[in-house]
């Protein structure tokens, strides 16, 4: 087991036990159970790249099912989901900037030489792989179109 931050969660779900803490304990426990889906009962080894995948898409999973119960009139249900979402964002590396991913995605543009919308895929794919879980995809979409003529 090569992964820190998986570390940490198995720490923070025994200290999320003590107290009793069940949005952090449904929170943890959903992503250790992703996380071991993906690795081990894959016979891959853990790393950090695909626990902070994994913990990003749960908190994208989470801010879609909050604005879903906040539409609703379901105000109960979206607190549960923002305190998930709260203990899953904190295992998150640190969010990129809008300019600082304005930057990237200019450069990668220029790397690649893009020319058109043609060339979206690329730069994405490329952008993304730059920006490790640093920026959300909405984000990083949005600034490729606007680059590219």
């Amino acid at each position: 087991m090569a992964s820190p931050l998986y570390d940490k969660l198995m720490e923070d779900l025994k200290a999320a036990m003590k107290a009793h803490d069940k949005a952090a304990l449904n929170a943890i426990r959903g992503t250790i159970a992703k996380v071991k889906d993906l690795t081990v009962n894959a016979g891959k080894e853990i790393v950090d790249d695909v626990v902070v995948q994994v913990v990003a898409k749960g908190v994208k999973q989470r801010d879609e099912s909050i604005a879903q119960f906040t539409t609703a009139g379901r105000a109960d249900l979206a607190e549960g989901e923002k305190a998930e979402r709260e203990v899953l964002a904190k295992y998150l590396p640190a969010q990129l900037s809008e300019e600082e991913v304005a930057a990237v995605v200019k450069a990668t543009v220029a790397d690649l030489g893009a020319t058109s919308k043609k060339d979206m895929g690329r730069v994405m794919k490329e952008v993304m792989a730059r920006v490790k879980g640093q920026a959300d995809g909405k984000l990083v979409s949005k600034l490729v179109g606007a680059a590219l003529p």
